[in-house]
């Protein structure tokens, strides 16, 4: 049997994210998911960035354009927030790509658009 990644911090962070969806319900735009979800995580304790550009490179030439994910949570999980109807390959191709970006192993995909629940996704590069 194969052991979950950050199985813990995964739990941690979608527990956030279902209060955050419990309390404002769906229907706002992404950045006041994005306010809620980080007052959420900081007030449970739980570490996190926000927004912290990922350099790119091309044939070992660094680019202007930079890859921004919504969250870093605990050094090693990237949080992409969504509020869509639902999550579609579009969003898991942006994950995996700064899942590849970072070479972290590990990152959620959380959409606040869905109606009756909270959806969200662990995706392992």
């Amino acid at each position: 049997m194969t052991e979950l990644i950050y199985k813990e911090e995964a739990y941690q962070i979608v527990g956030a994210a279902m209060d955050v969806y419990n309390t404002m319900g769906n229907g706002f735009v992404e950045p006041v998911y994005q306010e809620c979800v980080e007052i959420e995580l900081g007030l449970r304790g739980i570490s996190f960035e926000q927004q912290v550009p990922i350099p790119l490179d091309y044939k070992s030439r660094r680019l202007k354009q930079q890859y921004i994910p919504d969250l870093t949570c605990f050094g090693s999980i990237i949080v992409e927030l969504k509020a869509v109807k639902s999550i579609v390959d579009e969003h898991r191709a942006q994950l995996l790509n700064y899942l590849k970006a970072t070479g972290l192993h590990l990152g959620m995909l959380v959409n606040f658009g869905a109606y009756p629940k909270l959806e969200w996704e662990r995706m392992v590069l």
